[in-house]
């Protein structure tokens, strides 16, 4: 762990904090390293995490003050090392839910891009400067990014340096739900407390299986569905929802 990480459970949530404000939440070798470690080791218990950025920003990326001068062999296990650190909030335990404001930028993108939910504030804007640095993404936006927005967008916002607003970031993809300031955390914790309550098997097969049916010719994906299905309803805590519904002990979608 690092101090650039603060952590703080909340019942069944693990709220977990970037702390380098006064570098806007930029991220360096040791942040990642740390996101790595911890999610590596989510505690028992915990069903479901938010993550946020401290000060007025959720991350503006890579410090480009901390780079070294590397050779390609350098540059390309420092890029899969940030890779190996985003699987671990991508492919986790828990699913992630990402507050965001002020800036989402390059790294930062990628980041937030590795959680399951976003939740936006008006403050927010969304960027990938990398292309106008001379340099290319190396966090993993090249894969989640265009899964978000579609390839003709990332591709514009590395060639022209468009950034996007909070309304714009919402109405393409970048974000899921979007809040007024200072009501991310709140929006957030609410989402969380619903995403708990979900069965183990409900949010493994979000976490981990959806993605790859979703990326699967249609037979191999369809049959990845159906074997998920039978799994899933034959676990004796789906039964017992199954039957608190038909019994209206359950609450009805819309209520």
């Amino acid at each position: 762990m690092t101090a650039f990480l603060q952590t703080a459970i909340q019942g069944a949530v693990l709220l977990v904090k970037l702390n380098r404000p006064d570098k806007r939440n930029a991220l360096n070798d040791e942040l990642i390293l740390g996101i790595e470690a911890l999610f590596s080791a989510i505690p028992d218990g915990i069903r479901c995490v938010v993550l946020r950025g401290e000060g007025q920003h959720f991350s503006a990326g890579l410090d480009l003050s901390a780079l070294t001068e590397r050779n390609a062999v350098q540059g390309l296990h420092h890029s899969r090392m940030w890779h190996r650190a985003l699987d671990r909030v991508q492919f986790g335990t828990v699913p992630v839910i990402a507050v965001l404001h002020g800036a989402c930028v390059g790294g930062g993108l990628e980041l937030a891009a590795a959680c399951h939910i976003r939740v936006a504030e008006k403050s927010t804007f969304y960027a990938l400067p990398e292309g106008q640095r001379g340099i290319f993404v190396g966090g993993g936006a090249s894969v989640r990014v265009p899964k978000l927005i579609g390839l003709a967008r990332m591709t514009d916002m590395m060639l022209t340096g468009r950034v996007y607003t909070a309304d714009e970031g919402e109405r393409i993809g970048l974000a899921q739900y979007l809040v007024e300031n200072g009501e991310g955390l709140p929006q957030a914790l609410a989402l969380a407390q619903t995403v708990a309550g979900n069965t183990d098997m409900t949010n493994y097969a979000l976490m981990h299986i959806l993605p790859r049916i979703a990326e699967s010719p249609q037979e191999q994906g369809l049959l990845m569905e159906s074997l998920t299905a039978a799994i899933a309803q034959d676990a004796p805590e789906a039964k017992a929802r199954l039957q608190d519904f038909l019994a209206g002990r359950a609450k009805k979608v819309g209520e």
